[in-house]
């Protein structure tokens, strides 16, 4: 009987209100398929402006070939599975239904509706689902180009190659989540029909039809489910290898005993009882089938659950070492290989006490290289001296070496940056922002313990337009086009001239003659590009651009990176380098990672889960022409393999590049203080000593400032150093960061990372005497806390105005013992710029310090006694002054006590007014006539 539905009588729709709403639709849909061609179209453009117009070819193609491909199986395996359905339900459906519609009864195919539902619902769900898996194209494109295995890289549980790990196994993860989705959606149709004939059968009680017929759908779309549940459990036997446990990560001997046993039987069983209910479907469809389909693999379920409770329970814990000693060697030796732990180099270091073990004549180099400025302390002080104006910043400061005066030297580097928002707000205009302020300039360098008698740096390069102190070290494109805060857009190349550096009372103009950026071209060709780039009404109608002008966008060079290359991951600190040709250069590190690395210990960054991660890129990007780079640096990373075959043109060999910017490449932050956490726990390869957790290092902490400036135990950061390494005969550019046993102060190790020449990549980690304590930087800087004469003095100076700054600790084997040096600073609370104090250098047993570096240095090993004078030979002793008549030494009391009100007078008002370093001086002062005042008293 078919059925009938009364349908409320109302109005029809006027037909002019329908034909505006197909208009405005229509228009919509153009307005926005063309601004996504439009911007398709102008991102190609800055592809093809880098040279890397087939990059964005592959990317694209990769992208959309991934979208269609699973957006089509998707929408024909619905589409199938849903006419499969209605067919099978066809005898228990109404042919049609009846609806009242204005008051005159309406028949409604039943079957023609059906069929363009499934259409509608198929297509909807096939273009979310190619959606979502156009995001995933790296995965599958690492599938498709992966390189050939590497003989001998192979997993010590399934036997499988590394490539398996890296590109397979993610793929075969992604289509597993696809089909097991793809099976959810099709058992929710085949119970909405079963649903939907059952109603059909209560309204139509003459149906004679089969009472088990509508089973049919439902038990072969169970089958569905179960055959694609029995390929995820397949492939989660393999995930077995990255799980996290108390001990260690990866297989336990649990899992390699039963567990992946029982994991086969479980997928086998699934496997049966998918192909047990199609069958059952197709042959005597009913309720029961179903049950009996699924029965067999929840029999295994329990009994594998059991068995691996009774095997954990019964024969691991009681013997948890024996039990587990295989598999967390396993986990120790591809954690190593994972995070390249095993280019560290170990040494025994013995950290004698006696200052006579530093050598310091043997290591003259080292400690001319010893960094006083702190890199806050100096970003601080460039901007108070070199900024010149408001709207300039130096974002960061940089350190690296250079030859000066034929002699290797650690230096600092900070760009001068422009900062749009920093404008005054009467000079904000789209013309100011666009056309004119579009690029920073200039560049400062000086030795990282170079201070002029002021307490500022020693720059070497400083001021506008650019000078050089250095023969031979010149900047001839100082413009800063891209960098860290290069957020903009820009044109250049337009009839309006750039704003170059300020000069005097006017200001000095240039126009960019570089080839970075896109053409704007014709008109029409400027209207697309302006409404892509949101200036749609000032670009085509603006007399100062022509057909010669360009566009500069994505100027930022992390964002520059990230679109270029998405799949790699980069350092957040990209560092400038003075190139031989006068020119800017950036260069930035890029990483490959992964996940699914055999039996290595997890990890996070960026808040993403890794298992493994190789520096294997270095990019480098011009800062005029935005010319990007990128160099491969480590030719073993089948990684890295997979995306050269994928994008043969993004990557050159580190060969191709020059021989002077290859002396500038660093082993890099990022991945140093990555691996140290690593190599805290994983430097243990004995597994007894690891399961005990005997020997457990976490990097040094040492005082800083938490958020609300409080005094708080922070981890170190890696330093660059530049110094000779124990038993080196040579200068090396390294990378340092100290090692303390785990809850303790003490430190037990020391790590170098090499940056030069056929050493770059590797590192050695100096093992400390275990037989007795060495100080680690905590109990430095406890030490200076407990020293009366400085700490009283750091009181006093917090009291007056003004507040003390504590630079970076380092501590850099010199010789046979450690050296600790440690500046501090003095900064006026109504100035900025912070001046240096205080230089405080130590040994395991000695410490001393002085105004400078030299100072310090003679009282730790000339014998001299400590002070915060820079010379106390000035004043007339006691025994001078006595040997004056009575009247005399009475006159010389009046004068000294004047000279002390005079020096105090003044000392209050230069630090009122922030001249620290003469204040500084004046206190010194007062302090030697206190002193012979009460000599004299005596």
């Amino acid at each position: 009987m078919p059925e009938t539905i009364d349908w409320p009588l109302r109005s029809r729709p006027r037909g002019p209100r329908r034909v505006l709403l197909f208009f405005l639709v229509f228009v919509a849909i153009v307005i926005f398929a063309g601004r996504a061609a439009i911007s398709w179209w102008v991102n190609l453009l800055w592809f093809h402006s880098l040279g890397y117009e087939s990059v964005f070819w592959k990317t694209w193609t990769l992208q959309w070939g991934t979208f269609a491909a699973f957006a089509a199986l998707t929408f024909f395996i619905l589409y199938a599975a849903l006419l499969l359905l209605r067919r099978a339900h066809a005898a228990d459906l109404p042919d049609h239904h009846t609806i009242f519609f204005a008051g005159r009864p309406i028949e409604l195919p039943v079957g023609r509706a059906l069929h363009g539902a499934a259409i509608a619902l198929a297509l909807l769900i096939a273009l979310a689902t190619g959606a979502a898996m156009q995001s995933q194209w790296p995965s599958l494109a690492l599938f498709w180009y992966a390189p050939a295995s590497a003989a001998g890289s192979i997993d010590p549980i399934f036997a499988r190659p590394l490539n398996f790990y890296l590109f397979t196994l993610p793929a075969w993860q992604l289509i597993a989540g696809w089909l097991l989705t793809l099976a959810v959606l099709i058992l929710i149709a085949a119970a909405l029909f079963l649903l939907a004939a059952g109603g059909a059968r209560a309204l139509d009680r003459d149906h004679s039809a089969p009472a088990r017929l509508p089973w049919r759908g439902v038990s072969a779309a169970g089958g569905f489910l179960l055959l694609t549940l029995a390929l995820r459990e397949y492939i989660a036997r393999f995930e077995l290898l990255f799980e996290h446990h108390t001990i260690f990560d990866g297989v336990t001997y649990t899992d390699a005993h039963v567990n992946i046993l029982g994991m086969s039987f479980i997928a086998a069983a699934l496997a049966l009882g998918g192909v047990i209910a199609i069958a059952g479907g197709l042959l005597r469809p009913a309720g029961r089938w179903l049950a009996a389909a699924v029965a067999p693999a929840i029999a295994c379920y329990l009994v594998a659950g059991v068995a691996g409770w009774y095997v954990s329970n019964f024969l691991v814990k009681p013997n948890q070492l024996d039990r587990e000693r295989p598999y967390i060697a396993d986990n120790i030796a591809m954690t190593q290989r994972a995070y390249g732990l095993d280019r560290f180099a170990q040494q025994e270091f013995p950290a004698e006490t006696a200052p006579g073990a530093a050598d310091p004549s043997n290591n003259q180099q080292t400690l001319d290289n010893i960094r006083l400025w702190d890199v806050q302390a100096l970003q601080d002080t460039l901007r108070q001296v070199q900024e010149i104006r408001t709207y300039y910043d130096f974002p960061d400061i940089d350190i690296d070496r250079y030859e000066i005066g034929g002699s290797l030297r650690e230096e600092m580097l900070a760009v001068r940056e422009l900062n749009v928002d920093k404008l005054p707000e009467s000079s904000r205009n789209w013309i100011n922002d666009k056309l004119i302020y579009t690029h920073g300039y200039g560049i400062t360098m000086n030795p990282v313990n170079g201070f002029t008698p002021e307490g500022l740096p020693t720059l070497q390069l400083a001021n506008m337009p650019v000078q050089s102190t250095v023969p031979g070290l010149t900047v001839t494109q100082p413009e800063i086009y891209f960098g860290e805060m290069t957020n903009t857009d820009v044109y250049v190349e337009t009839h309006q001239e750039e704003f170059n550096y300020p000069k005097g009372e006017s200001n000095d103009l240039t126009t960019y003659n570089g080839a970075g950026g896109i053409v704007l071209g014709g008109f029409l060709r400027r209207v697309f590009i302006a409404f892509d780039r949101g200036d749609l009404t000032k670009v085509p109608f603006s007399d100062d651009i022509t057909a010669r002008s360009r566009l500069l966008m994505r100027r930022n060079i992390l964002t520059r990176v990230a679109v270029i290359a998405p799949f790699l991951a980069f350092e957040q600190d990209p560092y400038i380098v003075v190139g031989e040709d006068g020119h800017l250069y950036w260069i930035i590190d890029a990483f490959t990672s992964s996940d699914t690395y055999p039996y290595s210990a997890q990890t996070t960054l960026n808040d993403e889960p890794l298992n493994y991660m190789c520096n294997s890129v270095k990019v480098v990007i011009d800062a005029y022409n935005g010319t990007t780079t990128f160099y491969v640096f480590d030719n073993a990373d089948p990684i890295l393999k997979a995306w050269r075959n994928i994008f043969p043109d993004l990557f050159k060999d580190t060969s191709q590049m020059p021989a002077w910017l290859h002396k500038h490449v660093r082993y890099p932050e990022l991945l140093l203080s990555l691996q140290a956490q690593i190599y805290g726990l994983y430097h243990m390869t004995d597994p007894e000593v690891f399961y005990n957790r005997e020997d457990l290092w976490t990097v040094a902490t040492q005082t800083g400032l938490g958020d609300e400036g409080e005094q708080t135990a922070q981890p170190m950061e890696p330093n660059f150093v530049l110094m000779k390494l124990p038993g080196e005969p040579s200068l090396e550019f390294v990378e340092i960061l100290p090692f303390t046993p785990a809850n303790r102060n003490n430190m037990i190790g020391w790590i170098a990372a090499r940056s030069d020449g056929a050493h770059y990549g590797t590192a050695v980690v100096y093992d400390f005497p275990k037989t007795r304590l060495v100080d680690g930087p905590q109990q430095i800087e406890a030490r200076i806390d407990q020293n009366a004469q400085l700490s009283g003095q750091l009181t006093l100076w917090n009291q007056q105005g003004s507040h003390v700054l504590r630079g970076s600790l380092l501590v850099i084997p010199c010789g046979k013992a450690l050296l600790y040096a440690e500046p501090i600073y003095l900064q006026a609370q109504r100035s900025p710029m912070p001046e240096l104090r205080i230089v405080v250098l130590a040994l395991q047993d000695r410490l001393a310090y002085g105004p400078n570096f030299e100072s310090a240095m003679a009282s730790l090993f000339g014998g001299a006694a400590s002070s915060l004078t820079p010379s106390e030979t000035a004043q007339p002793t006691a025994a001078q002054a006595n040997t004056a008549g009575p009247q005399s030494a009475a006159t010389g009391m009046n004068a000294l006590i004047a000279q002390a009100s005079g020096d105090f007078a003044d000392y209050q008002r230069l630090t009122s007014e922030g001249r620290l370093a003469e204040a500084g001086q004046k206190l010194d002062d007062l302090k030697r006539v206190l002193e012979e005042l009460q000599a004299r008293a005596k």
